[in-house]
């Protein structure tokens, strides 16, 4: 081992002015439990074979230094690595000074999917909660859901939430939290601390659809709710158009465990009137409104609008 006199002068004073401390980009590493697949500076004083490349924890927990030899790394936070770092190092400098960085992290990885801006895998890089963890995801998109999923391996115990169950395969925990309720701070308990290796799944927004003689025909969002009342939907569709039959309106609703609609008759303009009850749509329902154009195109036109109907109710059903 070669050890270099200027060199453990200088480090020397530097060390005993400035012991090692936390860096400031990585405010959580005195609490960051090591794992395989994290990847570390280590300097050492006096060993010059302890140089600034990483030096990465296998997958059986274990780095393997010169002039030290495989050591136990997973499972120990840095403190606890560098202590015994130097203790190793008694053997062979008169005053071990170690000093240890994470470069990568890599034992800690989340899977983050749907309707979030940055789908993938993340890494905890200490305790996070969930909306943390969302918001490591670039946050939620703008067509997400109500519901936030999160399914946890069984070994790591059942998640604390209220509705936490085994999935069928009992391999898993999994549970859902409501997000507007974590926004609204209702329960704080609410936004778990998330744990290596979770899957959080945002599922899109539920929707309805508006088609026929309207301003704006399209789907609508179900944003942070469940169901929207047809009149609703008509004022986010913009209104009626030009030539509507709103008496004959309808409402097309998916069959439980099928692709076929039931029709439900709905009239708008008693409805508007305040002298008929109106209808809260659900999600995938469809709103339709005929024209009143006499012209045969009228009626091809409503022809074609309700194939697409059913075009849309196969596409959400696959």
């Amino acid at each position: 081992m070669k050890i270099a006199v200027l060199g453990m002068l200088t480090l020397t004073a530097v060390f005993a002015q400035t012991p090692p401390q936390p860096q400031p980009q990585q405010p959580v590493s005195h609490e960051y439990v090591l794992g395989p697949d994290d990847q570390l500076k280590i300097w050492a004083l006096g060993v010059d074979e302890l140089t600034d490349k990483p030096y990465r924890v296998d997958p059986a927990g274990y780095l393997d230094l010169p002039e030290i030899g495989r050591v136990k790394a997973a499972g120990l936070t840095l403190a606890g690595l560098r202590a015994e770092l130097v203790e190793r190092l008694k053997k062979l400098v008169l005053h071990p000074q170690v000093s240890i960085d994470i470069v990568e992290y890599g034992s800690q990885p989340v899977t983050v999917m749907g309707a979030v801006n940055q789908a993938g895998v993340r890494q905890l890089q200490g305790s996070k909660t969930l909306m943390e963890v969302i918001a490591l995801a670039g946050g939620l998109r703008a067509d997400a859901g109500s519901t936030i999923k999160i399914a946890r391996e069984t070994d790591r115990g059942p998640i604390p939430l209220p509705d936490a169950k085994p999935d069928p395969t009992g391999k898993y925990s999994v549970a859902a939290v409501r997000i507007p309720d974590i926004l609204a701070a209702r329960d704080p308990a609410d936004n778990i601390m998330i744990q290596p290796h979770d899957v959080i799944t945002v599922p899109l927004a539920d929707r309805v659809s508006v088609i026929g003689d309207v301003k704006k025909p399209g789907p609508i969002l179900l944003t942070n709710r469940s169901t929207i009342s047809a009149l609703e939907a008509l004022a986010l569709a913009e209104g009626l158009g030009p030539q509507p039959q709103p008496q004959n309106a309808r409402v097309l609703r998916l069959v439980p465990g099928s692709i076929e609609r039931k029709q439900i008759a709905i009239d708008l303009r008693k409805v508007q009137a305040g002298k008929a009850e109106d209808i809260a749509l659900r999600p995938d329902d469809i709103l339709f409104v005929p024209t009143s154009a006499p012209k045969r195109a009228g009626v091809k036109a409503a022809e074609a609008m309700l194939s697409a109907a059913v075009g849309v109710a196969v596409w959400r059903t696959f």
